[in-house]
């Protein structure tokens, strides 16, 4: 098909971090300055862990640099050994840290649907070294947890929630983070809420919330007493005082992706060749991301034709995710990688973008991908 005219929007990005005025910031730096306490617990650290606790509606978190090094720890926490059954469908971090653990990740196909773990193909990966289960609530969708964690507690395994993408997300009223023995969300930059970088291990009790700090703080229970071999993960100050101002604007920032999703839902549930991500009942979604699946043989475009064609008009739309986890090299030996064995996920991560959605997306950008869809989406129409 012959390309439309060069956009004459600057690049458009998937996502854009949500920036609060920087002179709302500045009084918090200048208080750091005046302290010089700028990390190893300081005061905004302990009131940034109150606060989202507050908000989220959990017992306890426990704050870290970022995301990865809270799974990492996570997993150390629980004392996880042998194999961990998880999703090849998602960001590498969530079966990296399994590696740094020296954990053997065994991948279980996904539901077509949710782009989830497939509750009804998890007891068949479990082996006499199963020890938990490592399900991502992807784009912020709840897994099936009640499933999840029957099967749990009936072999005896841990659940360990990758929630990285559901910050605020609630099912039934109650904050899905709440699920499982521990979840762990992530503040990177492209998230929804954000610290910079920065994540959270969200605990259910004060005796594992001790023992996940004295793991991210080298493993020190006092000045003079090692009790783990920990490791560095602690939050500084500037990232806890900038997740204080970020919470005064998030719902705000909630309300604009709500109206950007709707707009693109309204737009393009009709499309032929299209599949948008079901909404799931009875949840309070943060309306992360926005993908669509391309359907080989009934849009016009591949999948890449319909990415290329925007990455030609400046507008940067990813494939989240793709190639599965399994694909990458560091995996590709385990037996569960095997494509065969995971085709739901296999499909999916061949048809799936994601469009822009953030706070920063003006009427004008999202009106221009939407054309450039629709326009794809007709040039075969009689």
């Amino acid at each position: 098909m012959k390309s439309p005219e060069k956009n004459p929007l600057p690049n458009v990005l998937v996502t854009s971090p949500l920036m609060p005025p920087l002179e709302e910031f500045l009084p918090y730096l200048e208080s750091i300055w005046q302290s010089k306490q700028l990390t190893n617990g300081g005061p905004y650290h302990q009131e940034l862990e109150k606060a989202l606790a507050d908000y989220l509606g959990v017992q306890h978190i426990s704050l870290f640099a970022n995301g990865t090094l809270a799974l990492v720890t996570a997993l150390q926490a629980l004392r996880i050994t042998g194999e961990v059954i998880t999703t090849p469908y998602s960001f590498v971090a969530t079966s990296h840290s399994l590696l740094w653990n020296g954990l053997k990740p065994v991948f279980v196909d996904i539901d077509p649907i949710s782009c989830n773990l497939d509750p009804a193909k998890i007891e068949a990966a479990i082996t006499p070294a199963t020890t938990a289960i490592l399900p991502v609530h992807c784009y912020g969708i709840p897994c099936e947890t009640d499933k999840i964690q029957r099967i749990a507690d009936n072999y005896g395994l841990k659940v360990i929630y990758d929630a990285a993408h559901c910050f605020a997300v609630k099912q039934g009223g109650v904050s899905i983070l709440n699920q499982g023995d521990l979840s762990i969300v992530s503040f990177h930059a492209t998230k929804v809420f954000n610290t910079f970088e920065g994540g959270a291990i969200i605990c259910p009790n004060e005796k594992i919330k001790r023992r996940i700090d004295y793991l991210k703080n080298f493993g020190f229970a006092d000045e003079t007493t090692v009790v783990a071999p920990g490791i560095n993960g602690k939050m500084n100050e500037i990232q806890a005082a900038f997740g204080l101002l970020q919470l005064k604007h998030v719902d705000r920032a909630f309300a604009i992706r709500k109206e950007i999703y709707e707009n693109y839902q309204q737009a393009l549930a009709h499309v032929h060749g299209l599949n948008l991500l079901p909404l799931p009942e009875n949840t309070d979604w943060n309306y992360a991301y926005c993908p669509i699946f391309v359907k080989p043989g009934h849009f016009p475009l591949t999948r890449d034709g319909l990415y290329n064609l925007f990455k030609e008009q400046g507008i940067y739309v990813r494939r989240y995710f793709y190639p599965l986890i399994s694909d990458f090299p560091m995996y590709k030996g385990y037996d569960s990688s095997a494509p065969e064995n995971l085709p739901v996920a296999s499909q999916i991560a061949q048809q799936v973008l994601c469009l822009p959605v953030h706070p920063n997306l003006t009427a004008a950008e999202q009106n221009t991908i939407i054309d450039i869809i629709i326009r794809a989406s007709q040039v075969n129409a009689a």
